[in-house]
């Protein structure tokens, strides 16, 4: 920002913001002076404080004979104001929804899971958390059930207590026998074993007795670690971080041109970019939420998308955060990613444990 502003024009600012986060239209002086200012301060008055604004750089003009939106400047002052302004307080409806939403909650891959759900249901955006690799999540039993022709259900039970279910799209039809055989296979040889190695070891023994363990081929789906354990890890590698994704769905609405909603969505599928996004910006030595506009500088894929971001402690170094449009509540916002990074941190230390649901 050129120069600094009035407290008139702040309040200003503030209104135009709040107006376009509710409506998402640009809007007017007039209009302002009766929906915010209830005719309080003149619409020249407005005028001419908004031209000033226009030139400081915090709002644009979309077309010629349209009213004014707020820039991205115009955002990180009023996310500087809220934070000023002691966001988060001590206990609010917000908080107890979250402890609601983590009773009963265990283990480091279910916490993460969970925040992904509960932040992307909070906001009008995605629910990101990301964590180090559950490498001591053990198989305890997996089941699969046929549904119909193709179609099979697989149930995963870990040791840290946490259960995954998918409906499983297979190449080829496998009866019942045929899924009861597999998953006894899986069961009396693989339990008590890292997934990851179940999966590896399964890879190997389809390899060199292609015939003999066809029929496991596609129950490996279910232990496919894009699916089930919601982790992307490149080809050769040995998993580092998972990722842990929810509300993509949220982001369709988007008033965007199809090319440029493509590019973030593909941006989406590709996990391992999002845990590069996260770790570009997410300082695990500072405890504070972080508010980032210029995504498309790290990947254009996610141009007109706002990053709310903190550190977290689960297991090890972590982050949560929510991935959204420039129009939501970020008072919302801020206060869910900052206060499930607390609790996780204290759920993590042993401060406080998950209650019974």
């Amino acid at each position: 920002m050129a120069r600094p502003i009035t407290n008139r024009q702040r309040e200003i600012l503030t209104a135009i913001i709040e107006s376009y986060i509710s409506t998402g239209e640009p809007i007017s002086s007039g209009t302002l002076a009766q929906s915010a200012f209830a005719n309080a301060m003149s619409s020249a008055t407005i005028r001419n404080e908004m031209a000033e604004l226009a030139d400081a750089g915090l709002l644009e003009q979309p077309h010629t004979s349209a009213g004014r939106i707020p820039s991205a400047e115009a955002f990180r002052l009023y996310v500087g104001q809220l934070n000023a302004n002691a966001v988060n307080p001590s206990r609010t409806a917000l908080q107890t929804q979250i402890d609601t939403s983590f009773a009963g909650i265990a283990g480091a891959s279910a916490l993460l899971e969970r925040t992904s759900h509960v932040l992307a249901a909070l906001s009008s955006g995605v629910g990101l958390a990301i964590g180090a690799a559950a490498s001591t999540d053990l198989l305890e039993h997996i089941h699969f059930s046929r549904l119909h022709q193709r179609r099979v259900l697989a149930v995963v039970v870990t040791r840290s207590g946490m259960v995954r279910d998918r409906v499983l799209a297979l190449d080829q039809d496998l009866s019942s026998v045929q899924l009861e055989t597999a998953a006894n296979f899986l069961n009396q040889h693989f339990r008590g074993w890292n997934i990851d190695r179940v999966r590896n070891e399964l890879a190997r023994r389809i390899d060199h007795e292609r015939t003999l363990y066809q029929q496991l081929s596609d129950a490996q789906l279910a232990l496919d670690a894009n699916d089930l354990w919601s982790r992307t890890v490149p080809d050769g590698a040995v998993p580092q971080q998972s990722v842990y994704i929810d509300g993509v769905a949220n982001l369709i609405g988007l008033p965007a041109d199809r090319d440029r909603l493509r590019a973030m969505l593909s941006a989406l599928e590709e996990k391992q970019r999002l845990i590069e996004l996260l770790n570009a910006y997410i300082d695990t030595s500072e405890q504070s939420v972080r508010v980032i506009f210029d995504l498309e500088q790290q990947d254009p894929g996610m141009a007109g998308l706002v990053l709310i971001a903190a550190p977290a402690q689960v297991s090890g170094d972590s982050a949560v955060a929510i991935l959204g449009p420039k129009r939501m509540n970020y008072e919302s916002a801020i206060n869910a990613v900052s206060y499930i990074a607390q609790l996780l941190h204290r759920i993590d230390t042993g401060e406080v444990a998950p209650t019974s649901p």
